[in-house]
């Protein structure tokens, strides 16, 4: 739990806070951004919230921040009880965003797939007792598709208690290195019903998406949506090789898509054609920054 000795000076006056612990992994800011900003480095309330919509977002990210550095001067069980059944949270269809990011992946975004002939995770949260039972009421997991190898986290504590099979590229497969499914080569992959894995090199040689459904596409760290400046986006920073990202980008200009769901970065939903636009505004910018890289 947060230390009020430890609240950042950033913090308005009022009951939520964020202390010294913060590792600013944009968590918060995507669920209750109405409340955190990116301050002085760190996330930090902004504004407390007063309405119950607010207040219940505020406390799905405590619960959501990897490493636990928002709390509350006052005692709110109702309001946490409230966000802990709230999750995993329904995104659309049958996607969910599980919640209960984890340290270990600095905070990554996964996501739970519920379909007929098998669930899915994208990526992993933290191992904990109410996600397992959430899983399991709605058919347990058959599939964790790892997008890279940053943000394995506890898949293997989910396999092994589901069962499931784990999916990562061979070029990051040092991090699961007992994968039951590791994909090769750089050309797409049919999973299943429904399911296409994508290769996108770029931030780690073995990065992949996960186009399911053509409308959902799970990214991992290659692609997010900026609420800010209203665009899709890139790293720039920590990334394997800077040609092969952009090319990466390139592979997904004819795919059919509404949905990004991002690592790292705020999801989006968009239509087909303009989510086509952003991407090759994206590939603009990047080929106006670095022309080598076309």
């Amino acid at each position: 739990m947060a230390d009020q000795n430890k609240r950042l000076v950033s913090n308005v006056a009022g009951n939520f806070f964020v202390d010294a612990t913060c590792i600013n992994c944009d968590t918060c800011r995507q669920l209750a951004p109405n409340s955190f900003e990116e301050i002085g480095g760190y996330s930090a309330v902004s504004r407390q919230p007063v309405d119950h919509e607010h207040i219940h977002q505020a406390y799905q990210a405590l619960l959501a921040c990897p490493v636990g550095s928002i709390g509350t001067e006052q005692s709110g069980k109702a309001g946490m009880s409230a966000a802990m059944s709230s999750f995993p949270l329904p995104i659309e269809d049958d996607v969910y965003y599980c919640g209960f990011n984890s340290e270990k992946s600095f905070g990554a975004n996964s996501f739970f797939v519920q379909h007929a002939n098998g669930n899915w995770l994208i990526d992993s949260p933290r191992y904990i007792k109410h996600l397992i039972a959430a899983f399991e009421q709605r058919g347990g997991i058959n599939y964790i598709f790892l997008t890279h190898e940053d943000d394995v986290a506890d898949a293997d504590k989910y396999a092994a208690h589901f069962g499931a099979q784990r999916i990562i590229h061979a070029a990051d497969a040092e991090a699961v290195p007992d994968a039951e499914w590791v994909v090769e080569g750089l050309e797409r992959r049919h999973l299943a019903d429904d399911f296409q894995a994508i290769p996108v090199p770029g931030h780690t040689d073995g990065s992949m998406a996960l186009l399911y459904n053509e409308k959902f596409l799970f990214t991992g760290d290659h692609l997010w949506w900026n609420p800010q400046s209203q665009t899709l986006e890139a790293p720039t920073q920590r990334v394997w090789r800077a040609k092969a990202l952009t090319a990466s980008i390139g592979k997904l200009l004819d795919d059919r898509f509404e949905w990004v769901l991002a690592g790292h970065g705020d999801r989006v939903k968009l239509s087909h054609e303009v989510m086509r636009w952003q991407l090759g505004a994206l590939l603009d910018r990047r080929h106006a920054v670095s022309p080598s890289v076309r």
